[in-house]
């Protein structure tokens, strides 16, 4: 069998679910790497050969390599595309499209993180639940705007009536708090399309492991 050419370096609960989630849905074949996890030298010397920062995820396509997971969804989807992850630019939901596929690190990340760090991350000595709340809070807010903005007037999807990489990036921060218990509070049209979209089969691959 030949071997694939894109490599994904992976570990689960990941920003690699992101494009792991993308190479399935759209069926590309990849092999998968995990970097051994030692604190302060995940993957040893030869994954900081690929991503210096030795952080998970990164993906390597012949002599391409991209780190940040979103830029990896855009470059699948549009490299071995067409398919319909993207929406182009003179389809009608194309703004949408944009906003919600980077808002799921440009607005959400800072609430997310700060509330894994607090809540579930950092040694307990070192947690700070004065952040933790805000970070919840925060988080609800854009739960809001999410199900006002994103998911009004009946939408099932964020954009185009079908899933796009938008979902893909905001689903990912709706399942970290999930796992870490902190979706309590969530509109209950976000906590719908939050279980209908993580039911789709790519998903259930992606994440499996």
């Amino acid at each position: 069998m030949t071997k694939p050419d894109i490599v994904l370096f992976h570990a689960p609960m990941s920003r690699s679910l992101r494009p792991r989630w993308v190479l399935e849905e759209m069926g590309i074949p990849y092999a998968l790497e995990r970097p051994e996890f030692d604190r302060g030298n995940v993957g040893g010397a030869a994954y900081k050969a690929v991503n210096p920062l030795q952080k998970v995820p990164a993906l390597k396509d012949g002599d391409t390599i991209i780190l940040e997971s979103l830029a990896m969804a855009q470059y699948l989807a549009e490299t071995y595309g067409p398919c319909p992850l993207t929406i182009k630019s003179d389809e009608p939901d194309f703004a949408r499209y944009l906003e919600w596929l980077y808002f799921g690190e440009a607005t959400m990340c800072t609430a997310v993180n700060l509330t894994l760090a607090h809540s579930f991350l950092l040694p307990e000595a070192q947690r700070n639940p004065a952040l933790a709340r805000w970070g919840k809070a925060e988080f609800l807010k854009h739960c809001q705007l999410l199900e006002e903005r994103g998911l009004g007037g009946g939408r099932e999807w964020l954009a185009g009536n079908r899933l796009t990489l938008a979902d893909i990036s905001i689903v990912y921060m709706l399942y970290l708090m999930k796992i870490v218990k902190q979706f309590d509070g969530v509109p209950e049209k976000v906590n719908t399309y939050f279980k209908r979209v993580t039911a789709l089969e790519s998903w259930q691959r992606a994440s499996a492991d």
